[in-house]
This record gives C-alpha cells, sequence and structure tokens, in this order.
C-alpha cells in the first residue's frame, strides 16, 4: 500500500472536534480512501473575549490509487 499525506484546515463555530470533522467530510468529497487523520493542531479566534471560530490543522492520509 502507498499513502500520501496532505494537510488541510477545518473550522467551526461551534468546537474543535466539529472544525475536524468539517474538514474530513470535505475531504471525503473528493479523496478516496482515507485511512488515517493526524490533528496537528488546535487555534481559536476570539472576539470581545468570546469565541468565535474553532480551528484544527490536520494531516489526512489517503491510500494511493492502484
Amino acid at each position: 500500500m502507498v499513502v500520501k499525506v496532505i494537510e488541510l484546515v477545518g473550522s467551526s463555530k461551534h468546537n474543535w472536534t466539529d472544525a475536524v470533522d468539517t474538514a474530513i467530510s470535505e475531504a471525503t468529497r473528493s479523496l478516496d480512501d482515507i485511512v488515517g487523520v493526524e490533528v496537528t493542531n488546535f487555534t481559536a479566534r476570539v472576539h470581545n473575549g468570546q469565541i468565535t471560530d474553532y480551528t484544527a490543522d490536520l494531516k489526512v492520509a489517503f491510500e494511493v490509487n492502484k
């Protein structure tokens, strides 16, 4: 098996888990055979003392089509 890894950024207004889920959901629209994900960083935007956006940086691994 040969696996390719790409980096993605997901975001959500609700939480970091949703940010990861959003990125994976979007990735599955154009990538087949996703075999793993590594979350490399969590960040958030803050406005007036409140978190307004949650962001997750990920590495997504998918099998290269044969």
